[in-house]
């Protein structure tokens, strides 16, 4: 179980998946993370790519944006977040979608001012799950990275420019407009 930091929701928990297969965002990178783009949330459509259990939209929802598609390719993880956003009564501006984040990110056509990637770190897939992003946003609009601490990512990438980074002991933020 993990808990909203702050807003509408703030204090309420969310449940997460048991097992190593969905790895949380810690309590302390996601307050770092909402720290450096808080004033930049309210009233945007976010994208939760790999969305685990639905964490970082919950967050962004509670913190005032107007509605957030959450994506996983894992059965048990779109579960999850439809039992949290249920719970939390966030329903009507979640969208929870099971399919397979990559060829969603290839295949939509919907736009976001906000997108939160967070691919496993082994799988490999940030870099082009942040390559496939880029024609998703709306002026204006902004892409989070979690990597671990070796991955590296590109200064521009699509048209997006890396304008900071941050590193929490084993992990990455990245954040790209």
């Amino acid at each position: 179980m993990m808990k909203v930091i702050t807003g509408t929701l703030r204090g309420r928990m969310v449940q997460t998946l048991d097992g190593e297969a969905t790895r949380p965002t810690t309590q302390r990178v996601k307050e770092a993370l909402f720290s450096a783009i808080q004033f930049d949330i309210e009233g945007r459509r976010v994208l939760d790519a790999f969305a685990g259990s639905g964490q970082l939209g919950i967050e962004a929802i509670s913190r005032g944006a107007a509605s957030c598609v959450f994506v996983d390719n894992s059965r048990e993880a779109a579960e999850i977040v439809r039992k949290n956003t249920t719970a939390l009564g966030i329903g009507a501006v979640s969208t929870v979608l099971c399919q397979d984040t990559m060829q969603f990110l290839a295949r939509t056509t919907e736009r976001f001012d906000i997108v939160f990637l967070d691919p496993p770190y082994a799988a490999g897939l940030l870099e082009g799950a942040l390559v496939a992003t880029a024609r998703l946003l709306n002026a204006g609009g902004f892409v989070v990275c979690e990597s671990d601490e070796r991955a590296e990512l590109p200064e521009t990438v699509e048209g997006l420019t890396l304008y900071r980074s941050y590193r929490y002991s084993h992990v990455k933020l990245w954040i790209y407009r």
